[in-house]
């Protein structure tokens, strides 16, 4: 059963920010808050931790998870083409409900499923969040649900979801916000005037991205 660690209490935060970093580091999966939802964690670099990760979700290789990071230098090294209209969204919307699909590093050494040679990237705007990120590193991070299931607002309910292959959580209160929007920019990092692709509304509005974006913006299409 999941060790939970109340992070209201800084002495607790900081315990169970040692504890979920051991416990990534032995390839095992902790429950961590972001801005939006809670996330199920996994070491980024550990394809047998991912694979846990999907697994717990109820998710195939099919399904890669984004990886959260701590700052824009970390998007940066993880990415093999920042475009600039890529980097003023960052410096505008991150830390915050923003994932951006990229080109992922050639020679990075990792097995997050089947990505088609692109990483989905996001700098959470929740300090212990952040502060796991900076001890541990890049983090495959997944809503702390099984598939087809509503997020959990609770790292109770994230654990209670999650079953035995969680151990450590981290709770910061109740969590009920919407989840990130992703964007797919490898078109516009590959160049040759490829556009920026919603994926997935969420807290951050099209409006939003368009102040940057322009018309590189690709909203959704939806049925009728």
């Amino acid at each position: 059963m999941a060790r939970i660690y109340d992070c209201s209490a800084q002495d607790q935060q900081d315990l169970g920010t040692r504890m979920a970093t051991s416990a990534l580091g032995r390839g095992e999966l902790v429950v961590v808050p972001t801005d939006t939802v809670y996330g199920i964690a996994a070491d980024a670099f550990s394809p047998d931790a991912v694979a846990a990760l999907l697994a717990a979700k109820g998710r195939t290789r099919q399904s890669p998870p984004p990886v959260l990071v701590a700052d824009e230098s970390t998007v940066r090294a993880l990415a093999a083409i920042v475009p600039d209209e890529v980097g003023e969204l960052l410096s505008r919307f991150a830390p915050g409900p923003l994932t951006v699909i990229l080109p992922a590093q050639p020679s990075l050494r990792w097995d997050l499923g089947d990505t088609a040679g692109t990483v989905a990237l996001r700098i959470p705007d929740q300090p212990v969040a952040l502060a796991l990120l900076r001890q541990a590193g890049p983090l495959a991070v997944s809503s702390a649900n099984r598939h087809g299931e509503p997020p959990a607002e609770t790292a109770q309910d994230a654990v209670a979801a999650l079953g035995s292959g969680v151990e450590v959580a981290l709770d910061a209160g109740r969590i009920g916000g919407t989840p990130s929007t992703i964007i797919d920019a490898t078109a516009l990092a590959r160049g040759a005037g490829g556009s920026v692709h919603i994926v997935r509304q969420g807290a951050l509005s099209a409006d939003e991205l368009r102040t940057v974006l322009g018309d590189l913006l690709v909203e959704p299409v939806t049925g009728g």
